[in-house]
């Protein structure tokens, strides 16, 4: 059972949204926050593998709040996946970095939103697809040229430039040969090594120091 908390500051919107997860057997509403203020207080009560987050909120936006969650290590545990009508690519961009997981805009059909959620819950990146092209040139951008190894192994290196390129840890255990376990803890070891709390910040650092090219 996959445990999800919502934060919508729109009262219909997190009434459909939660209804429409309650009704998909494997998925359980644990809390719906209407504020960013309330999100870390029910992560850490409610414990839930993934966050539904609106990115503009009243008092913390969504950005702050994924900031006040890596703040207080509850990242990269917890999944954020960002549903909003925000669309100003800056600001996307600034929360991926920060450490969420993946972005798409309201309105979607439930089935693309279950799917959305069951990618990044596999360890995936999920980008509307919008932005998914000008999203990988803004961090492509990034490239540095190859320098500091940051302590990374050959092995973790390729499981990082796999990653980087979107596959989720299913998808990256098969085309690498690999089990889920084993790229589970392959990635723990390089956000450890690269000091960061995800996957797309952890591309992102690697691109800009030249471990990885995309």
């Amino acid at each position: 059972m996959a445990r999800l908390l919502l934060c919508e500051d729109d009262p219909r919107m997190r009434r459909l949204l939660s209804k429409q997860l309650e009704r998909i057997a494997d998925f359980e509403v644990i809390g719906a926050c209407s504020a960013g203020e309330q999100v870390v207080e029910a992560v850490r009560a409610h414990e839930p593998e993934l966050l539904l987050l609106d990115l503009e909120l009243p008092g913390i936006d969504g950005l702050g709040v994924i900031e006040a969650l890596s703040a207080e290590e509850l990242l990269p545990q917890l999944e954020v996946l960002i549903l909003t009508s925000f669309r100003s690519e800056l600001r996307v961009f600034q929360a991926m970095q920060a450490g969420a997981a993946g972005y798409l805009v309201k309105g979607l059909a439930a089935s693309v939103l279950e799917r959305a959620i069951r990618d990044v819950l596999a360890g995936g990146t999920v980008i509307e697809a919008r932005l998914a092209k000008r999203f990988w040139n803004h961090f492509s951008a990034c490239q540095g040229r190859g320098g500091d190894d940051c302590g990374l192994s050959a092995t973790e290196r390729e499981v990082l430039q796999v990653v980087a390129r979107g596959l989720s840890n299913p998808e990256a255990a098969e085309a690498l040969g690999a089990s889920r376990r084993s790229i589970k803890a392959h990635l723990s070891s390089i956000y450890r090594k690269l000091g960061v709390k995800g996957r797309v910040e952890a591309s992102v650092k690697a691109l800009s120091i030249g471990l990885i090219e995309l």
